[in-house]
């Protein structure tokens, strides 16, 4: 095992780590980009909707700055607001100088970008390319960054944990040096050193047993990121996306917000409307709400689902908007231009994460975290529909300036770092008890920390997770890792910060509903619920704003 060295790190191949890495290669700087799988493998190429940016003739980033605002309830950070949707249209045009393809308008010979609406939104402001966005982009990013001869491709590597000064030395002080990556074909540790870390690794909505997320969707950053001793906050809000595809054979089949922006309806079994009995804005409120009136109305009704119909539109129209969307419903028997999609909610997007600044920086030096994985202050407690691909776009940007810079200022060459030690283990003996642990930990935090929660449900949840930790802690001490121990053994970690940060808001707001708790303080005591891993377990763990 040989230890391999780069300038920069970038762990994670979604839309925020390849912008990144394409960024910094371009500007002369040596990087490794290291990902689970394939660089298609990602939460990013799957996502269909769009990318938010005021650029229509009407919008300006001041209205969309205020959705995003309207949506976050109470918690986005105002600055981080302005930050992101004031860089939104150049980064647009970013992607668009790289080969990007967007949808264009249909008009009189103009060239301009057709703009579509979803929940939450004033304005028609979503750049999409057809109802495939992120596979158009990341299509276009991965020929460049497979072809640049500075980025060095790590495919196939699961990192288990960060190398930081405070494991090695008793300095008192404490900087990101590198990671230990499983490579699973070869199923060999590696090490990397680099000068600067960037966790780019997404959310973790496999935590739950219903989810819109690839296989994953772990929270391998978080949970590697709270090891090495940096805050995360707000874990508690996990958006449900309120329409993913319902039947016995579909995984993971998510049906865009856009098809309620283009105009569907959701729907009762009988064919009843529901939505403008829970909000003015219907079918277009913000995710939350909508999701938590489906989860009403099912529970209440005894349906297994509900439905979303478009069918009331011309068969052309809908084809030509929602082409891929028609043909995943189709190949389970589901006429998307003749009938309504039966539909459910489940887990979407981690609006909480790791604490960053403006620059993507965490509390550790030399560490930054950018995308899913990261709390900036963007969301609050709910994303705004199609906030999160511009999120990704606009921090690889920031973050790209305020590496370049640390690099030109400090030159730093990490010291030899040791090689991962397996003297003291031996391959594992049932794989079964890692599987099982991952079905019960999926099944209970959906049972218990799911869209409507109660505190009986929250410490139902501590109790079970406390003994999960317990068993995968001495399987993980005992025997070689795995990619399934090592998601596992980030998942668990997951789930605890999310059930102690849901237990920490004695409120409703946004995305965290609490039966106990079904009123939000006034917005003027909002504020983020922080966990601190320096915090010594005694008394309550405190709220900070952050």
């Amino acid at each position: 095992m040989t230890e391999t060295r780069y300038e920069v790190l970038i762990i994670g191949g979604g839309l925020a780590g390849m912008s990144l890495a394409l960024r910094l290669a371009e500007s002369g700087r040596d990087v490794g980009l290291v990902t689970k799988g394939p660089l298609t493998e990602s939460s990013s190429n799957w996502a269909q909707g769009g990318i938010a940016a005021a650029i229509g003739p009407r919008d300006t980033t001041e209205s969309h700055a205020a959705d995003t605002l309207v949506a976050g309830a109470g918690l986005c950070k105002p600055e981080v607001v302005a930050q992101t949707v004031a860089r939104g249209p150049a980064c647009i045009q970013w992607l668009i100088d790289k080969g990007v393809e967007f949808t264009q308008a249909e008009g009189d010979g103009h060239a301009e970008l057709h703009l579509t609406r979803e929940g939450g939104h004033s304005e028609r402001r979503v750049v999409h390319a057809a109802d495939a966005t992120g596979h158009a982009v990341m299509a276009v990013l991965e020929a460049k960054i497979s072809a640049h001869p500075h980025i060095h491709m790590l495919l196939d590597q699961i990192v288990v944990d960060l190398i930081t000064t405070a494991k090695l030395t008793d300095t008192g002080h404490n900087r990101c040096l590198g990671a230990y990556a499983l490579d699973r074909n070869t199923h060999r540790i590696n090490t990397l050193s680099a000068h600067t870390v960037v966790l780019a690794t997404g959310g973790a909505s496999k935590v739950y047993l219903y989810t819109s997320n690839m296989d994953t969707a772990t929270g391998d950053g978080i949970a590697m990121a709270w090891r090495a001793g940096c805050r995360v906050a707000n874990l508690e809000f996990v958006q449900f996306h309120p329409t993913c595809l319902y039947h016995p054979h579909a995984k993971s089949v998510l049906i865009s917000e856009a098809v309620r922006g283009e105009g569907g309806h959701l729907l009762l079994p009988d064919g009843t409307r529901f939505m403008p009995e829970h909000d003015a804005r219907a079918e277009l409120a913000p995710r939350d709400i909508v999701a938590r009136a489906i989860d009403y109305e099912m529970k209440r009704g005894g349906f297994d689902s509900v439905y979303l119909d478009i069918s009331h539109k011309p068969a052309e129209e809908v084809l030509r908007r929602f082409p891929n969307i028609a043909r995943n419903c189709l190949a389970f028997g589901v006429d998307i231009t003749q009938e309504p999609i039966p539909v459910v909610p489940a887990a979407h997007y981690t609006c909480g994460g790791i604490i960053t600044d403006l620059h993507g920086r965490t509390d550790i030096p030399g560490l930054f975290a950018i995308g899913e994985c990261a709390c900036t202050g963007l969301h609050g407690a709910n994303r705004l529909a199609s906030n999160s691909l511009l999120e990704c776009v606009v921090f690889a940007a920031a973050a790209h300036e305020q590496i370049l810079a640390e690099l030109e200022q400090t030159p730093l060459q990490p010291p030899p770092l040791p090689a991962w030690d397996e003297s003291r283990v031996t391959d594992p003996d049932e794989q079964i008890v890692v599987s099982h642990n991952w079905h019960e930990l999926r099944r209970f935090m959906w049972d218990y920390v799911g869209i409507v929660r109660t505190n009986k449900r929250l410490e139902r949840a501590l109790h079970r997770v406390e003994l999960l930790q317990g068993e995968i802690a001495e399987y993980y001490g005992n025997f070689k890792v795995t990619n399934d121990l090592i998601e596992l053994r980030n998942l668990v970690l997951i789930a605890e910060l999310t059930i102690r940060s849901a237990q920490m808001r004695h409120e409703s707001r946004g995305l965290h509903y609490n039966l106990d708790y079904p009123d939000a303080f006034p917005d003027a005591n909002a504020t983020d619920t922080v966990l601190n891993p320096d915090w010594n377990g005694i008394g309550a763990m405190p709220v900070i704003d952050i």
